[in-house]
């Protein structure tokens, strides 16, 4: 094992990483810390390329114990898909999207949920609780059954109808109850406390972290140890992107990429954009949201726990945080699926949104190399239906 401990990532305070673990005294998020000296003794490019793709082929900068099991539902390697036809629509340099949506259960937080659960059997947690806006709660259900352990799960009323039920489909006890997810979250919380469950919330746990980071060390990888000019995330919790970040830091410590980072890009919608609002106003922590709504439910979440992570990344790889507005959202998913055969989901409709502000405001070059996020299939959404009925005699009279 390589994980040494666990660290607050606002003060640098240590923590056992022998026994499960939520937020540190001052309730900030944990941090795995690895021996990377002995992972660069143990680990190059050459040994990665001779792996089978997959979560466990980084097992050496994952948090289980030599032994314990990774609890997998064989997530692939994504793929990275150029929008050739979108870069020409803008002149640009095609886009390429890393498509999470290949993913069990459709979404990036199949990482993420598998390596955490994977701790959370490995500690003997048989009971755990977490409060989501749609696929977190999916993935949780699905590696919560594949280990045994029970779930509860409770979603905003605004969840999209098509996760909750998915969710209950793996076994979950499911409650829908009013309020945003911070709400929602704070129930859960308060289960906790009582010692009902363990609290699994974002970031609240420090091993989600540490899958998603997956996607950062895979598109190294993938990219030939080059990391892209700029990276566009949806961002909610952020657990993604503060991955990616920590991510690189771990690559560049073992030597396989050098101290070039890409722009980080925190893309938001309009009516919810707590990030973005403290971004620009210069603020380290960011406050909450006040009637936050966007049909990209994935990234409506008022107040993120890891707000100073991500604000911390986005500032020192030189990126931006942008709110796009909701008709931009509906737009660029339907323009991706026009031109280049792609369905993004509502999400990554907001990061392609994202893409062509920031093209706009010259804080990307159009030769640069992109990387989009769509963070989960296209098809677990709501679809506008354009379609038209006919009857067999308008055929036959011409009508199509």
């Amino acid at each position: 094992m390589f994980m040494t401990h666990l660290e607050c990532s606002l003060t640098g305070e240590r923590y056992d990483s022998d026994r499960p673990q939520n937020l540190s005294r001052v309730g900030k998020p944990l941090l795995a810390r690895y021996d990377l000296a002995a992972v660069k003794r143990a680990l190059t490019a050459d040994i990665l390329a001779a792996r089978y793709s997959g979560m466990s082929k980084w097992r050496e900068l994952l948090p289980l114990p030599l032994g314990a099991e990774l609890i997998s539902l064989g997530e692939p390697e994504t793929p990275l898909v150029a929008l050739d036809a979108t870069g020409r629509r803008h002149g640009a340099r095609a886009p390429l999207v890393k498509d999470e949506g290949r993913l069990p259960t459709g979404s990036f937080k199949a990482r993420g949920l598998g390596v955490a659960v994977s701790m959370a059997r490995h500690f003997g947690v048989t009971r755990i609780a977490m409060p989501t806006n749609g696929n977190a709660g999916a993935a949780l259900a699905a590696y919560g059954a594949r280990a045994g352990i029970e779930t509860i799960v409770i979603c905003p009323a605004e969840t999209p109808a098509i996760n909750i039920t998915e969710t209950a489909a793996y076994g979950a006890k499911v409650y829908v109850a009013d309020g945003q997810i911070d709400e929602c979250g704070a129930l859960v919380g308060k289960g906790a406390a009582e010692g009902r469950w363990f609290d699994f919330s974002t970031l609240k746990e420090p091993y989600r972290i540490e899958g998603k980071k997956v996607m950062g060390l895979e598109l190294a990888e993938q990219l030939g140890w080059q990391l892209p000019d700029a990276i566009f995330y949806p961002t909610g919790g952020g657990t993604g992107l503060i991955g990616m970040w920590k991510a690189f830091d771990e690559l560049e410590a073992i030597g396989l990429i050098g101290p070039e980072r890409p722009r980080m890009f925190a893309i938001q919608a309009e009516g919810c954009a707590p990030i973005v609002r403290a971004f620009e106003a210069g603020e380290e922590f960011a406050t909450r949201w006040d009637g936050a709504a966007t049909m990209a439910t994935g990234i409506r979440v008022p107040r993120a726990v890891g707000d100073f992570l991500i604000l911390r990344a986005v500032r020192d790889s030189g990126g931006s945080a942008i709110a796009v507005p909701e008709a931009m959202i509906g737009e660029a998913v339907r323009d991706a699926a026009h031109d280049d055969g792609f369905l993004l989901c509502p999400e990554g409709g907001a990061v392609l949104a994202g893409w062509r502000i920031a093209l706009d405001r010259g804080l990307i070059g159009k030769q640069e190399r992109v990387l989009l996020f769509n963070c989960a299939n296209g098809n677990k959404y709501p679809l506008v239906d354009t379609s038209r009925r006919i009857n067999l005699a308008e055929v036959e009279a011409g009508a199509l």
